[in-house]
């Protein structure tokens, strides 16, 4: 049975005239005849009695009024969910690096609050290998993370972005604006690193070990933007994504080190599990971090 011939059957048992239900729903006299007649057809059951000009209900008519109501009633209930399910609310849970958290979403979030008002957003900040378990587990809808290019079959890729990794120091460092430092000469600075196995820093050991080198920072802490802070009040020398000390290189309170080092990029990427449900609110986040994140120069 469709809705809209019940809709019809209640119109007409509204009006009692099938010429005045047809001018009111949109439809020809002949259509609403055409429509009761198949509704009676499939029930079994004469619905209406048309004796001259007047319309009248039927006993077994006059018992189907309510279902009919209960069955547009269901059909009104399921547009209007699926209607609110249009709207972006509930809850968005995203895992990130604490780095690419301070760099690039605190600055969407206001945004993304704006576009979003009945949203309750957390992020969840942790080692990679543990954000990784999130979103396999489903306690991550989204995971924006810092590592090489990693691909897995169960996930969908949003977004990926080059982030060069890079040497920086104060602009007042005696090895600013040197060319081509070598790498012995660089690690007798005092060093601020991040935690051991961050991805990054995997890299650096990887080629100072491959050269006989090693490197022994005087402070270790995962909050990049420490780091950065620190270098800026007392000087020394890090290896962190460019993204973290960008502003920083852009006040000219910080510098790029040109060091005699082979490249390291990472890649910022935005994934979520293929057999997750995109909800409103994953949909406008991941829109506003794609037109954020462009290609750095």
């Amino acid at each position: 049975m469709e809705v809209r011939t019940a809709v019809t059957f209640l119109r007409v048992a509204e009006l009692q005239s099938f010429s005045r239900a047809a001018q009111q729903l949109g439809y020809s006299q002949a259509a609403v005849t055409v429509q009761i007649k198949q509704l009676e057809q499939e029930l079994g059951t004469q619905l209406f009695e048309r004796i001259g000009r007047r319309t009248k209900l039927t006993e077994h008519g006059a018992q189907f009024v309510p279902r009919a109501m209960e069955l547009v009633e269901a059909a009104r209930k399921a547009e209007n969910f699926l209607q609110d399910q249009g709207r972006a609310a509930g809850s968005l849970r995203i895992g990130t690096a604490e780095s690419l958290f301070m760099s690039t979403l605190v600055p969407l979030l206001p945004e993304f609050h704006r576009l979003c008002p009945l949203v309750e957003t957390s992020v969840h900040t942790g080692r990679i290998a543990d954000l990784f378990d999130m979103v396999r587990q489903n306690d991550v809808d989204l995971l924006f993370f810092l590592d090489k290019k990693t691909d897995f079959p169960e996930w969908i890729k949003v977004l990926e972005r080059p982030e060069p990794i890079v040497f920086a120091a104060p602009a007042d460092h005696p090895l600013a604006g040197r060319r081509r430092i070598p790498l012995k000469r660089v690690l007798a600075e005092p060093f601020l690193l991040t935690e051991k196995g961050v991805s990054y820093r995997y890299d650096l050991e990887q080629i100072l070990a491959a050269r006989g080198l090693a490197i022994h920072p005087f402070l270790e802490t995962g909050n990049t933007d420490v780091i950065a802070e620190l270098l800026c009040r007392r000087g020394g020398v890090s290896f962190l994504p460019r993204y973290v000390v960008q502003s920083r290189l852009e006040a000219g309170s910080l510098v790029c080190l040109d060091v005699d080092c082979p490249k390291v990029q990472m890649w910022s990427q935005l994934v979520y599990h293929k057999n997750k449900w995109v909800t409103p609110q994953m949909r406008t986040f991941i829109g506003l971090l794609q037109q954020a994140v462009s290609p750095h120069p």
